[in-house]
């Protein structure tokens, strides 16, 4: 048994956070796993999980074996990606990271779509609003919607991303229409709390000047959509992304509050880890989606 393979079987334990799950994960028994990692603390010659009946963790040399591992066994994916490629073409698996509110506003359709399209490479997806480490956890690519801050990653902008306070017409014939930011204060407000302010929404008054204005509501709930239908049941004025109010703007359910206030530095991004080597299959998705993202924008669909 070579060394890569212990290796493999040690990360899908520390990864599905057993070796029950980790089993049933790659299809290999409980029992193979166990010997694999054990033969593994062998060859090296150190304990890397303590275990118990119920629980294991990892030791701190554990700790140290795993990132290190993850790094060498990437490389090695990678190198073999690079192979394959050259003699097969665009095939394998990705694993992708993408925010709920991506698949709330049925943007996962640009990710079906390549699936569709590219019937040799399989899409592993993960709808997690939290910011994943690509490194650590394995992933190829991240989609994310940010302003983005420098980093080790490198990242393609595939459309612009905006915000915009709206409002029902009962709400707003309820209570007022806002002329300047200031004026939500003291109007029901819905907070997503997934947004980076939550309830500190920074906005520009009428001579351009950037001002933070604090809200407060009936409701505060961590989804865009779930915000939505709460704007839409005319409990108050949110602050939305376009593309989960956008329809319902054109429809006329919902208006724009203090259009122009906002300030667009965010966007949607593919974002990848810095690689020697980007693999033809991850190109090949983050090439399909910055074009598919010029289709949404252009068709406002």
């Amino acid at each position: 048994m070579d060394t890569l393979t212990r290796m493999r079987a040690f990360i899908a334990v520390v990864e599905n956070e057993g070796f029950s799950s980790a089993a049933r994960k790659i299809g290999r028994s409980k029992a193979l796993l166990s010997k694999y990692v054990r033969e593994l603390e062998d060859e090296l010659g150190a304990l890397l999980l303590n275990r118990t009946t119920r629980q294991f963790s990892l030791t701190e040399l554990g700790h140290t074996y795993y990132k290190r591992a993850v790094e060498i066994v990437r490389e090695i994916d990678t190198l073999q990606d690079m192979v394959r490629d050259s003699r097969e073409g665009v095939r394998g698996r990705i694993k992708v990271s993408a925010p709920r509110s991506f698949a709330d506003a049925s943007l996962d359709r640009a990710l079906i779509d390549f699936a569709a399209a590219n019937p040799e490479i399989g899409l592993d997806i993960h709808l997690d609003d939290r910011f994943v480490d690509l490194v650590e956890e394995g992933f190829d690519l991240a989609i994310r919607v940010t302003t983005l801050e420098d980093s080790g990653l490198i990242a393609r902008r595939l459309a612009p991303f905006r915000v915009q306070i709206v409002a029902t017409p009962e709400t707003i014939a309820l209570h007022g229409m806002p002329e300047i930011p200031e004026d939500l204060v003291g109007r029901p407000c819905i907070v997503d709390t997934n947004a980076r302010r939550r309830n500190n929404w920074p906005l520009k008054g009428p001579d351009g000047a950037m001002t933070v204005v604090s809200v407060s509501g009936p409701i505060e709930v961590n989804s865009p959509l779930s915000a939505r239908h709460a704007v839409l049941a005319h409990l108050g004025f949110s602050l939305s992304p376009d593309f989960i109010v956008r329809k319902d703007i054109e429809s006329g359910a919902l208006v724009e509050v203090l259009p122009g206030s906002m300030a667009s530095e965010a966007g949607i991004y593919a974002v990848y880890p810095h690689r020697r080597y980007l693999p033809a299959k991850v190109r090949a998705l983050v090439d399909f989606l910055a074009e598919w993202f010029k289709s949404y924008d252009g068709g406002r669909s």
